[in-house]
Order: C-alpha cells, then structure tokens, then sequence
C-alpha cells in the first residue's frame, strides 16, 4: 500500500482544514517513516523474495514494533497526544491519531498475513490484496481519486498546480513500484521508505501558499 496511504492524509484535509497536508501525510505514513529506522538498526527484520509474486516481494520477518496493532495504537495516542499538546487542536489531534490508525488498517487489506495484533503474540492478519496486482491497483488509485477530489473540494480556490504537480509525483512513484524490478535488497528498501521524508516535506509545500496567506489575513499586534 502506497498511494492509499497519501489518499487517505489528502481526504483528511476536509475534516481538519487548519492542519497542513505536510502533517497529514507525516501522520499517515508515520509507522513506515519508523520501520526503515528500525530495521537499519537490527531491531526489525524483513528480506526479499522475488519467487512469492504479486506485489510488494518482500517477507516481514519481525516488525511488532512499527506495526503490531497495539504499538500502533500507541503511536496514534502519542502523535494526536502531542500534535494537541504543541497546537491545542482537537480536531487536528484526533485527525493525526487516526490517520496513524487508518494505516494499520489499509496494510491489513493489503499484506499478506503477517501484521501482528500484540507485540510477542501469534496471531498475524492480512487480506493479501498484494497477491492481485491488477485488483490493487485498482483499489489503490481509486482511493487516491477520491482523496485528490476531497482535498481539492476543502481547498477551492487556490492554486492547484502544486497539488497536480505534487500528484503527478506520486503517480510516477506508483507506478514505477508497478512496473519496476524487485528492489536489490532489504537495505534498498529501507532506504527508499526514509525518502518518504521528501513527500511529507511536499505535503507542506503544497499547502505553503495558504499557510502564508491565513498569516496575512491575521491582525498584527
């Protein structure tokens, strides 16, 4: 799952218009900005393997602590705790905290079963979306549809060549993902989830224009 994620930070403009698309995007890929961290450090393990088919030829080994749905329920209560704590936003807040949720959400359609429920348990979900490419695919741009459209119905009239500009990168990335080789290795991998960080960073340059004209429009003192 890539692009829903991002589908989902865009649609969540609607519900939290105050809070930059940057934060969004952080909040909804939070736990895969974590996982390369760990995974670089030795503390999680995952490989790849090309034989299994579909998309997204890798095997998690051991991730409990980026995605084991109660780690990732903490970290939705510590992002929506914090973001509350740093700008007193509820909204905002309980947006973030959910946005960490919908990933957890979004990779058990996706995954095969492998996404644990409790860190040290045995019980692992996952749909396998990724075993029909063309059926993901599918579902994963439609999202993003969607989530173009909400974003773009909550932000009338500004400039929208950043947001195409922006969208036309994702989809690049997609489907480069699509079409591309198997990655060389787990390191690779890891690597190219940190740059996630760029996008995040896009995410506030997309909305850089309205941040700028909400402070002119503010009183001086």
């Amino acid at each position: 799952m890539f692009l829903g994620h991002y589908a989902v930070a865009l649609a969540a403009k609607r519900a939290a218009p105050a809070t930059s698309l940057g934060t969004l995007f952080f909040a909804s890929v939070f736990i895969d900005l974590l996982w390369p961290m760990l995974l670089l450090a030795g503390v999680e393990r995952a490989r790849v393997d090309a034989s299994i088919g579909g998309l997204a030829p890798l095997v998690f080994e051991h991730y409990p602590v980026s995605h084991s749905l109660l780690m990732v329920g903490v970290w939705a209560l510590l992002l929506g705790g914090g973001w509350y704590a740093a700008m007193r936003d509820r909204r905002g807040a309980l947006v973030v905290a959910a946005l960490v949720l919908s990933h957890w959400l979004l990779d058990a359609l996706a995954h095969r079963p492998d996404l644990l429920l409790l860190p040290g348990g045995d019980t692992r979900v996952g749909l396998g979306l990724w075993n029909a490419p063309l059926a993901s695919a599918v579902a994963e741009l439609g999202l993003f549809a969607g989530g173009v459209l909400l974003y773009a119905r909550a932000t009338r009239g500004r400039r929208r060549w950043p947001l195409w500009a922006l969208c036309a990168l994702l989809l690049a990335i997609f489907a480069g993902d699509l079409v591309g080789p198997p990655p060389p290795s787990i390191t690779a991998v890891a690597w190219a989830g940190l740059a996630q960080w760029l996008l995040v960073a896009a995410g506030w340059w997309v909305d850089r224009p309205v941040a700028a004209g909400a402070m002119a429009a503010q009183p001086t003192h």
